[in-house]
Parts: C-alpha cells; structure tokens; sequence
C-alpha cells in the first residue's frame, strides 16, 4: 500500500546522488558520507505509512464494513472521504455512521456506539446490493486510503488528517538535499523510511550495526497534560516502550538551543515510534525520539509551519556535529 510514496522517495533520495537500497518490503536505506570516516553513524528514520483501513467484508446493502489500518479510533472516521484501491482500480466513497439520517432514526443517530463495527463505506456508484459491488471488483483485504484534505493557513498552521508521518518525511528528505548539496556532515549519516510503523513492526532488522545513534522522528503529542507545542520541537524523554538515551537526547537538546531553535521535552504514555521496533529487535545503538508538535494526533491534526522548519533546521545542525 505505501508503494507508490516508496518509489517516489526513493527516487528523489536518487536525485540527490545518494546511492538507495530498497529491502523487499519497500523501506528505504540511504547513504550520506561523513567527512569522518572512522566515526561511528548517524541514523534518522521516519517512516512512509499511515493510518487506513480495509475491506472486511460486503454487506447485504452493498455497503462495505471495514476495519482500520493502525490504531485509530472510528470517531474519526466518520465523515471521511476515501479511495478503496480494487484490483485494477479505484473507487470513491464515504465512511459512514450505520445510522447516518436523522430524518430515518431520528435520536438514534445521537445514541449509537462509536466503533468501526458503527460505521459502513458507501461507495460513489449505483450499488444497492451486494452483487451490485463485488461486480465493482471491491474483495474482503482491499484498501481503504483516506483522504487527507490538508490546508496550508496564511497563520502558518497545517491541518490535515495524519501528518504522522508525513510531514517529518518532508523534513528528512530537505534536510538530506541540503546535506548533499552543501558541506558534508561531520559523519556517515543514514536516511531510513519504513513501511510498517503504524503495524509496530517498522525498524525491524532495519537498523545497520555501523549506527551508533539512531533518532526516530515522528509526532509530539499536543493535548491537555503534555508540554508539546504545535510550534516548537519536542524531544520524547519516554514513552510506553520506556525511557530513552539520556545522553543523546540531551544532546540533541543542546544541538537544538545552539541553534536556536524552540525545543521542549515530554513523555508520551501511550505511544510507540519506529525507535520502539528498532529496540525490540536488538538493535545496538543509542536511541532518541524527536518530534514535530502535533494537536489532534491520530484524528484531525494540526501542526504549525515553525515546527517543521526547526526540525529540518535540526536534522541540518545534529547532522554536522561530532560524534558523542
């Protein structure tokens, strides 16, 4: 599902001269010489999946149930604007409430459950049975992707459904073209993409035994409780994986604060990034999470452009500085 964002990074990285391996699940590993070649690695990882769902079964009615991709709740899928990729194809449609007229179920629609068993896919073509969609070519396992409907405001705030991670893939590919267009890090540096992240299987086995510190990006959460904001970065100290590098993630703090740039830390209770699959498959480096600030996560999100830019403008600075 992540295929064609996979091909399309790889190849911009190849644009950029870097010589890409691409394992057989469609992650990405890329290559940057550092001008010392006796220093051990750097690694930045983001990863190219994102929440969805898919076809789990064709109703009676010619409706599609569906289950999600990834951990997000079906509050949120209510109303959303979809693709389901069948074989050969493409169709439109709308996840829905079961209940979704008021005009038919009158209170009901106010009482009905929230869970993704409450919803069904209603496709944007003269279906009215089953027949009438399996003859669309739609099959239990299809995809479901979900329109994003982002919008860039002129008050620098970016709105758009599942940011995570798209937009720290954003950061990591400028950061890398900067990197190769300009003066060479200060060590060999690894630009990482997953695949799976979402699934939790992400970094696994992914990781070269050369990177001694490997820095995941991801999304900070914004929410009551936390001291993420949408306009700075933030460094996860923790979270539901445990505790990570003291010693990097103070560095990475330091690196942040010489340049400038707005940077806060937190601990995410219930959260796992690609530095969590990294960790449960042996990986031996040192570990850090940085984050862009990002409200609504996993639902309608929200982050602002001065995020971004500091973390690109970090990933620039952390990459030019020596080794710990």
């Amino acid at each position: 599902m992540c295929g064609d964002i996979s091909y399309e990074v790889e190849r911009r990285l190849a644009g950029l001269g870097l010589t890409v391996t691409r394992r057989r699940d469609g992650s990405l590993i890329a290559r940057l010489a550092g001008s010392d070649q006796s220093a051990p690695a750097l690694g930045f990882i983001a990863h190219l999946d994102t929440l969805g769902a898919q076809v789990k079964r064709v109703k009676a009615n010619g409706r599609l149930e569906v289950v999600q991709v990834g951990t997000w709740s079906a509050r949120f899928a209510e109303g959303a604007r979809v693709k389901v990729h069948v074989d050969g194809g493409l169709l439109t449609g709308t996840i829905l409430p079961v209940k979704a007229s008021g005009h038919a179920f009158g209170k009901e629609v106010d009482a009905q459950p929230v869970g993704w068993n409450e919803v069904e896919l209603r496709i944007d073509a003269a279906v009215h049975t089953r027949k009438d969609a399996v003859d669309l070519g739609v099959k239990p396992g299809d995809f479901v992707s979900i329109d994003p409907q982002p919008e860039f405001l002129e008050t620098g705030f970016l709105v758009s459904r599942f940011l995570d991670d798209k937009a720290a893939v954003a950061c990591l590919l400028t950061a890398a073209s900067e990197l190769a267009g300009g003066a060479k890090p200060a060590r060999d540096v690894h630009f990482m993409f997953t695949v799976s992240e979402e699934i939790g299987t992400g970094a696994s086995g992914l990781v070269s035994p050369a990177i001694a510190d490997l820095v995941a990006l991801d999304i900070g959460i914004v929410a009551q409780g936390q001291e993420t904001r949408e306009d700075s970065l933030t460094i996860c100290m923790a979270d539901a994986t445990g505790p990570y590098d003291r010693q990097l993630s103070l560095h990475m703090e330091a690196t942040c604060k010489e340049a400038g740039l707005p940077v806060l830390r937190d601990v995410f209770r219930f959260y796992k990034s690609d530095a969590a699959s990294a960790r449960l498959s042996g990986t031996d480096a040192r570990m850090a999470l940085m984050t862009f600030g990002v409200d609504s996560s996993h639902a309608y999100e929200r982050t602002h452009i001065r995020s971004l830019e500091a973390l690109t403008e970090f990933l620039i600075a952390f990459s030019r500085q020596a080794a710990l």
